[in-house]
């Protein structure tokens, strides 16, 4: 089996790669273990994707996420029918933020792409969640969405359930994946103030609109799959720890 990681050089990428064997990872500069391709043009794809049974997509980018796909999926059908296990966001066809809708819009495309495919929907990584709070703190306090809950996931737990998914067969939508504890945004700030050793007060704000409602009512949660292992403290005092 030769798997073809889009992606990783990331902090999800990276990860998934590590517990692969000898994975090819498609980056725009040539390297050890790497094949020169770019998604937002095309180029290189063709190459890239030659005599690979899976390919895993990692990559993602604020802007022209739908378009980088189509032309990996271009590239992947004139090699053959890979299996494309691509990454998404719970709840990214229930809050109208542009971000998640451009998600739909690649997971469309894996969906019409003739492929075998699979589409692994996670929580927010823990490593999201602590730059919101780094962002949100500058202020000289700690605003959090009042009413609204996060489930937290660990990169490392999304990479173990991505290998395994690259050694079985297509699943279409899979299991969603959350982390292990559903918690109040509120509970999260302060975990992540009592570890980085900041002080500020939290201020939960309502905002109006439909993205903030989203949240609210949980639409980006999947408390079902509670299946994710490290918690956001357990996160944060390794975080520390390698710091040190």
């Amino acid at each position: 089996m030769t798997v073809l990681v889009t992606g990783g050089t990331g902090r999800l990428g990276g990860a998934l790669v590590a517990r692969l064997d000898q994975p090819r990872v498609l980056s725009r500069r040539p390297g050890p273990g790497r094949v020169a391709g770019d998604l937002a043009t095309g180029e290189g794809l063709d190459e890239a994707v030659a005599g690979v049974s899976t390919i895993v997509h990692c990559a993602t980018s604020p802007r022209g996420d739908a378009a980088a796909t189509e032309h990996l999926v271009a590239a992947a059908r004139r090699a053959g029918t890979p299996h494309l296990v691509a990454v998404s966001i719970v709840g990214v066809d229930r809050i109208p933020l542009g971000y998640y809708r451009e998600k739909v819009r690649v997971e469309r495309v894996v969906e019409d792409s003739g492929l075998p495919w699979t589409i692994l929907r996670a929580t927010q990584f823990h490593d999201l969640v602590a730059q919101m709070f780094a962002s949100a703190a500058r202020t000289g306090l700690l605003p959090v969405l009042a009413g609204t809950s996060f489930q937290p996931v660990a990169v490392d737990d999304v990479a173990a359930r991505l290998a395994d998914l690259v050694d079985g067969p297509a699943q279409g939508r899979a299991t969603d994946l959350g982390g292990p504890e559903v918690r109040p945004m509120a509970d999260l700030a302060r975990a992540w103030l009592a570890a980085s050793g900041r002080r500020r007060v939290v201020v939960p704000l309502r905002l109006p609109g439909a993205i903030a409602r989203g949240y609210r009512d949980g639409a980006h949660l999947t408390p079902e799959h509670a299946d994710g292992v490290v918690t956001f403290e357990q996160f944060l005092a390794a975080r520390a720890g390698v710091a040190r």
